[in-house]
């Protein structure tokens, strides 16, 4: 990084453009802030105000619905009033007192026309007898006061619609339709009416009524009075283009009168039809119906949103029944928006475009000399030896100071850089030869450390084995000497005793056996301790007829145990060995591996040519159980002489199998794992290699590498916990 970048903080692509539309940025930002808080002050707007207005004309609506559907009744209570004081009515209601049975004929007849005239759905006169008698009507008795018609909303069962009118039974039934966002509907179709019904009493000649005119229309699958409400709240221009305006009577939650179409914009093949049948969402019939509450918000109408109001609809017990709705569709409104926000986004851009070619043309002298000392700077940075001059402005101009002081700068900094470039030559020299002699120092010392902890371990082993060999000397001349006098004596007292050696035949064995193990252990001392006198010759033999032997005689000594020996031998190239020897080392692994197994388990030895680079060399011997295992921290130790874990062990077993394994050149690694076992692995080469000058016991205890012996080790397979 150059003196400019680190003076500056940033390079110079950045540097330039940071020049370059600074001043373009500041002067537009005031623009940038004012418009787009300008924008989100209009989408706030429209958002909040255009969407309270929306809610509040939905309201609105509701509450001309509602007033038209009371309207409505009233209406009926008039054509009723009209009815009766008509001159054809009162001169066939004159004739009830006489032939009732043809009177009452001929007003039917006469009501029939009424019907047809006014539109309803039902006229009958009911006698107070028969109205009694009505349950229906029982509960609009007594809710005439004053001998004025009395009108309300209705739920009738089929049968009792067919008792008004045989038609209206047939006319009331819908097939109600499974609705997006609704209630699963628990039947097919819907077969109540909803009535809009009026009843006027008539008064007899003796000023008490005794006569009742009912008539009515039935909502379900009439139009007439939701198309009314819809032709009055949302005629044409009343909501933007595409926006469709609907109503809606309810009986419980399905659609019984409703301008709300099955196709918004039907194709060619399509019809608009309306959504009879449908189903009012879940969300709402929970507030309206369940709960009894207004809905004025947005709600999903069959199969779009809708700015919506509901209100619930009452019967003449004030039981909700349905409810009442009206609602305009919500896609429009949100495209309105969009586009004014996409109108003010391009106003905006533009504002923005012709200001700031308005600025960068009123900039442009002051950014001729900023792009002059852009290339200067970007020249000495480069390296070439610049300055930037006169940029031919007045001497008090703030970027004149500044070029006459960047190239004093600069001047300054030529020379600074040559003495630091020359310090930094000499310092590098100096810091080189130093490291150079801290290497050669350190190297030498690493070499001294190495050869002192050898000479340290010579030194250790050497005092070991000189104390030994005459520690051994002294045992073997005080004790070869009693032991063959014990032998012998032992030899004359059988030979004495005769026939009646028997008696003591055993414990004769038992001393004579145990005489034999002392000579043992003399000679196990001498061998370490002396392995020179000991060398035996060495001849080429194959392995497999010595594991084999070996196996034939260590079953005598685990015949106690439970262990069984798996051999896998398939080492095939011979090797230079001695032979009692080798069979003395792999008998010592085997023992202790049956040693290592508390009575039971199993000890695998396996061998196999031992390759290099696709030629054999040697062979490979492996010696595997599933003992205890040996801990990390007593596994470095377990080649010392005399270290054993073993009450009755002497601690030279696997001394002397690493030293005889070591003489002709070859190697023993071990690798354990405590709780499942020990592997050792033993490798020969065709040729032994005999070296004199290298005591096989040299060294042995850091021979060992317990951390490189997990590069043998089997996953999963056991090792001995308890070595001799």
């Amino acid at each position: 990084m150059s003196f400019f970048s680190r003076l500056f903080g940033v390079n110079w692509q950045q540097l330039q453009a940071k020049v370059r539309y600074r001043i373009l940025i500041l002067t537009l930002l005031p623009i940038l802030l004012t418009l787009v808080s300008l924008v989100f002050i209009t989408i706030y707007w429209n958002i909040s105000y255009t969407g309270k207005q929306l809610f509040m004309k939905v309201k609105a609506d509701l509450t001309v619905a509602s007033n038209t559907l009371i309207s409505v009744q009233e209406k009926q209570e008039n054509q009723l009033e009209l009815v009766c004081a008509s001159w054809e009515f009162q001169n066939e209601f004159r004739d009830l007192d006489g032939d009732t049975k043809a009177a009452r004929a001929k007003l039917a007849e006469l009501l029939k026309q009424k019907q047809a005239e006014l539109d309803l759905d039902f006229l009958r006169l009911v006698s107070v007898a028969e109205a009694a008698q009505d349950p229906d009507l029982r509960v609009m008795l007594p809710k005439i006061q004053d001998n004025q018609p009395f009108s309300g909303l209705m739920v009738l069962q089929p049968q009792r619609l067919a008792r008004l009118s045989p038609n209206l039974e047939q006319e009331a039934v819908i097939t109600l339709v499974d609705t997006p966002r609704s209630q699963k509907p628990s039947k097919d179709v819907e077969k109540r009416g909803m009535l809009s019904r009026s009843l006027l009493p008539i008064l007899g000649r003796d000023g008490k009524v005794g006569w009742y005119l009912d008539g009515g229309i039935l909502l379900n699958r009439d139009i007439r009075i939701v198309d009314h409400i819809r032709d009055l709240v949302y005629d044409k221009g009343t909501l933007p283009e595409r926006s469709i305006g609907t109503v809606t009577i309810f009986l419980d939650n399905t659609r019984i009168s409703t301008n709300v179409p099955l196709n918004f914009f039907p194709q060619d093949s399509e019809k608009r039809g309306r959504a009879l049948g449908s189903l009012v969402s879940e969300e709402v019939r929970q507030k309206v119906l369940v709960q009894g509450l207004l809905w004025v918000d947005r709600a999903f109408v069959y199969n779009d949103w809708f700015i919506s109001a509901y209100a619930p609809l009452k019967d003449i017990r004030g039981e909700r029944i349905g409810m009442i709705y009206t609602g305009f569709s919500e896609s429009p409104f949100i495209h309105n928006y969009l586009l004014n926000i996409i109108e003010l986004g391009t106003i905006l851009m533009l504002v923005l475009l012709v200001s700031g070619l308005l600025v960068y043309r009123g900039a442009y002298s002051l950014l001729q000399p900023i792009e002059r000392i852009h290339h200067v700077v970007k020249a000495v940075q480069s390296g070439r030896n610049l300055r930037i001059g006169s940029l031919g402005l007045e001497r008090d101009n703030e970027l004149a100071n500044l070029a006459e002081q960047f190239d004093r700068m600069l001047d300054l900094l030529q020379r600074r850089n040559s003495q630091i470039q020359a310090a930094a030559e000499q310092l590098e020299v100096k810091v080189e030869e130093r490291t150079r002699s801290l290497q050669e120092k350190t190297e030498e010392l690493q070499r001294n450390v190495a050869l002192l902890n050898e000479t340290r371990q010579q030194l250790v082993t050497n005092e070991k084995l000189t104390a030994l060999g005459e520690l051994t000397a002294g045992i073997a001349h005080e004790i070869n000497n009693p032991t063959a006098v014990i032998l012998g004596n032992m030899e004359l007292l059988k030979s004495e005793l005769g026939a009646k050696a028997e008696d003591v035949e055993e414990e004769i064995d038992i001393v004579i056996e145990q005489v034999g193990r002392i000579s043992t252990i003399i000679r196990s001392l001498l061998q370490y301790s002396r392995p020179g006198e000991f060398n035996a010759p060495l001849e080429m033999h194959q392995l497999t007829p010595i594991v084999e032997e070996m196996t034939i005689l260590v079953r005598h000594s685990i015949k106690k145990q439970e262990v069984v020996l798996i051999q896998d031998l398939n080492a095939s190239y011979p090797i230079e060995v001695n032979r009692p020897q080798l069979l003395q080392v792999l008998i010592n692994l085997v023992v202790n591996a049956a040693h290592a197994m508390d009575g039971q388990g199993r000890i695998w030895i396996r061998t196999y040519d031992w390759v290099q680079g696709g030629e054999p060399i040697g062979v490979k011997i492996e010696v595997e159980d599933e003992g205890k295992g040996i801990p990390e921290e007593q596994l470095g130790r377990i080649f010392d002489p005399f270290y054993t874990t073993r009450q009755d062990g002497t601690g030279l077993g696997l001394s002397l199998s690493y030293g005889i394994i070591k003489r002709i050149g070859g190697t023993i690694e071990v690798s354990s794992t405590v709780g499942k076992g020990t592997l050792f692995t033993i490798g020969l080469y065709h040729k032994a290699i005999d070296d004199q000058f290298n005591p096989p016991y040299e060294g042995h205890s850091s021979g060992f590498d317990s951390s490189d012996s997990s590069r043998h080790s089997t996953e999963g397979m056991p090792r001995p916990a308890e070595v001799e």
